[in-house]
């Protein structure tokens, strides 16, 4: 196979804000890899709260050039479990170039990957929208852009959060989300959550900060009137033990965990200990969304509106119709790549 690095910054369409950050525009890498003249495409995003550049991932993958040039795309799982060890400490890398090489196995096959993997798209989850922090005007009119969704997803952390979903409430009748991205205390945790849930509000996503005591989590867990997510405290594999018991449900992210390989894994995990199984996107183009894509008919709840946050896109492949996945009639992730990027190594 032969490796190729996309460097791109994606424009936001709206200044979007977590309780930690606001960024108007997403830098992110697509690798390509080629065999036969066929592509297949990954990405991974750059992350300053996780240490992840797109330099840092571009000289890392371009460190296994060589092994990748003798290597094929027959076994996407076999190949992820060579390249695991040279990028053990670079799993959005390895993310990037594990779905590329799904989606090259799938498109030298034919058949999209989920299929390959004997599932079927007869029910799936639908996808929330998310709403970044800010005024509650602007929150109100960001959601009232999108209409007709099934479900929001209304970021929180801030000194007015009840009040932010009371109000946006009186918008809408569909189901709420509220991630707090680490920005509670356990009893903010507690105390909100039978409001929220009388708000329409289905479960919360990580109230405290990962590194909070475990009886913390716990104490969260057995008291909430909602259930409780996983986000960042459920990062890779050997996570997932540790948050039965404390958590109802995980969210995984691929770039998190290093790509769709692990991930299978970890929903099966997941399943075992009676958790239930979200997986979430990074603002991203299309190329990681339509790698998240494949693994909906094993999820019970999917956030994979990333590329609907962007002014500009740079991948044609599945698309979100009001939260509706639509999965485009080609082999592989579908994925067709707009416009070339600029070489991260250069």
């Amino acid at each position: 196979m032969q490796l190729k690095l996309h460097a791109y910054d994606l424009p936001l369409a709206h200044t979007f804000t977590i309780s930690r950050e606001s960024i108007t525009s997403q830098p992110t890498l697509v690798v390509e890899l080629t065999q036969e003249g066929v592509s297949g495409y990954g990405e991974a995003t750059s992350n300053k709260y996780y240490g992840f550049t797109i330099e840092r991932m571009a000289r890392d993958l371009a460190a296994l050039r060589p092994m990748l040039e003798s290597a094929t795309a027959n076994d996407p799982a076999m190949l992820w479990q060579q390249c695991q060890p040279a990028l053990a400490d670079d799993p959005f890398a390895l993310c990037a170039l594990d779905q590329a090489a799904h989606d090259l196995w799938g498109k030298l096959r034919g058949q999209p990957v989920w299929k390959l993997w004997g599932l079927t798209t007869d029910k799936t989850p639908a996808s929330n929208y998310t709403i970044g922090i800010d005024t509650i005007d602007v929150m109100v009119a960001k959601m009232n852009e999108f209409p007709g969704w099934p479900i929001y997803k209304i970021k929180l952390g801030t000194d007015r959060d009840l009040e932010v979903v009371r109000e946006l409430r009186k918008h809408t009748a569909a189901t709420f989300r509220v991630d707090a991205n680490c920005g509670w205390t356990a009893d903010q945790a507690i105390a909100y959550a039978p409001e929220l849930k009388s708000l329409g509000v289905e479960f919360i996503e990580q109230p405290l900060h990962r590194d909070a005591p475990s009886h913390l989590h716990q104490r969260i867990h057995v008291e909430s009137a909602l259930p409780i997510f996983a986000d960042e405290s459920c990062i890779r594999e050997d996570d997932v033990p540790w948050c039965g018991g404390l958590f109802h449900g995980i969210n995984i992210k691929l770039v998190k965990c290093g790509g769709l390989t692990p991930a299978r894994r970890m929903i099966a995990e997941a399943r075992r200990l009676g958790l239930a199984v979200m997986v979430g996107c990074m603002t991203e183009s299309t190329v990681g969304i339509s790698a998240i894509a494949q693994l909906l008919p094993l999820l019970d709840y999917v956030d994979m509106d990333g590329a609907v946050l962007l002014a500009k896109d740079i991948a044609d492949g599945v698309r979100l119709d009001r939260g509706r996945c639509i999965y485009p009639d080609r082999p592989g992730h579908g994925v067709i790549l707009l416009e070339q990027g600029t070489d991260p190594l250069a």
